[in-house]
């Protein structure tokens, strides 16, 4: 039932020692509100880091020509390891658990027009599998073929982006583009996650690349996808390439400058491992943080009780019940604890939301936020813990006798 002569009596006790009162209700603020700030630090980070994966997908390997850094079968260490259609071949061949296997050609910025409306921008020549790769989603039309491929078609699969700005009454589909002079048809604009650079850019076929641009037989580049392979599968099918281009570009197995393996699983779980750290390590911290609060409420109740051991012990000659002087002191700690651990989750939430609005160009670090269940559950435990904090003060409090309550000065 509300007592109001109690909470009457608690508001006065905390009246005559606002001081007291303020330090006790701050330590409680800043430990829930530490707390909310590192959490939502923490989330921004695991924001950022999830984006900058889903640039990409996270089940695909990437293969990058490189530089050989030592000698082999009487070869010289500095040479180039050029990819060309038989690097292609062999892996899409021979190497088991790979899939949608395709070659990705640099052609650099090329200039496109189309009437009136010129400029110039990014053009890789890829395979079907690059969609998948690239984890792109089509917003029109479809994307690159093996038909495409077979015959050599001059089509071109644009970036939203650019759709946007040739083809602003959005009617590219079956029209024409041209690149570097040459007729394209477009067939296809295409959204990706990994931001405005990956959607400024056009797709043609490879083998359309090679014979247009003179590119020959090159290859810049392979991309695959590996299903749902393990970790340790995954790594598996990493040093599988390795070995099979070493062997057909006659370089070192253990070279790792020769090529570059870019494997999506295994740098994905990397970050989940450091996400996993971070996350533990932000839980010790504010829990750490909680903890030195509500000894502060504690000790401070403590020192409440010294000072009211006279009154106390009045109240127990005129009859007081334990129960009423145990509440009485603990009702207190519960209310200081309750509106200190508020305004901290308030001060917590309003501190991350007025970052958010600072971050202009979002990187690994965006949308720092707290889930809200989290933060009340939070709140709740620290208020629980105030009120246990409070109990032992409290349970001391009353096991005080009358008689040696009035011989303290």
């Amino acid at each position: 039932m509300f007592d109001l002569d109690k909470w009457h009596e608690i508001f006065h006790t905390m009246g005559k020692n606002r001081l007291r009162t303020v330090l006790t209700g701050f330590s409680v603020f800043w430990g829930i509100f530490m707390l909310i700030i590192l959490l939502g630090s923490g989330k921004g980070l695991e924001n950022g880091f999830e984006a900058e994966f889903k640039s990409d997908a996270i089940n695909s390997i990437w293969i990058y020509q490189g530089n050989t850094s030592k000698p082999h079968n009487g070869l010289q260490s500095g040479r180039f390891i050029a990819f060309r259609q038989e690097t292609f071949d062999l892996v899409r061949e021979k190497v088991a658990g790979v899939t949608e296997v395709s070659p990705r050609l640099w052609f650099g910025k090329r200039n496109l027009n189309r009437g009136e409306v010129k400029g110039a921008h990014q053009v890789i020549a890829c395979h079907p599998g690059q969609f998948y790769a690239e984890n792109c989603t089509m917003v029109s039309g479809r994307f690159i073929n093996n038909i495409d491929i077979d015959d050599k078609r001059k089509v071109v699969v644009l970036g939203e982006p650019i759709r946007e700005e040739y083809f602003p009454k959005n009617d590219h589909i079956g029209k024409e583009i041209r690149i570097d002079g040459i007729a394209f048809m477009v067939i296809g604009s295409f959204d990706d996650k990994g931001g405005s650079w990956d959607t400024r850019r056009v797709y043609i076929p490879t083998s359309t690349g090679q014979t247009v641009f003179n590119a020959n037989r090159e290859v810049h580049a392979l991309s695959m996808m590996v299903g749902d392979a393990t970790l340790e599968e995954s790594i598996a099918i990493s040093n599988e390439l390795r070995r099979r281009l070493a062997a057909l570009h006659n370089f070192a197995v253990d070279d790792e400058q020769a090529i570059y393996i870019n494997n999506s699983t295994e740098q994905f779980m990397q970050v989940i491992n450091v996400l996993n750290a971070i996350s533990l390590f932000v839980w010790v911290i504010g829990i750490g943080t909680i903890v030195a609060g509500i000894v502060g409420v504690s000790n401070i109740m403590m020192i409440v009780v010294k000072e009211r051991t006279r009154e106390i012990g009045i109240r127990k000659a005129l009859g007081a019940t334990p129960f009423s002087v145990v509440s009485l002191v603990v009702m207190e700690a519960i209310f200081i604890t309750s509106v200190a651990g508020y305004l901290g989750l308030i001060a917590g939430v309003f501190t991350l939301e007025g970052v958010n609005s600072l971050i202009t160009d979002p990187g690994i670090f965006r949308n720092p936020s707290v889930d809200i269940g989290t933060a009340i559950t939070a709140t709740l435990v620290l208020i629980a813990a105030g009120g246990l904090a409070g109990l032992f003060p409290a349970l001391r409090a009353a096991s005080i006798r009358p008689i040696e309550a009035l011989r303290e000065e």
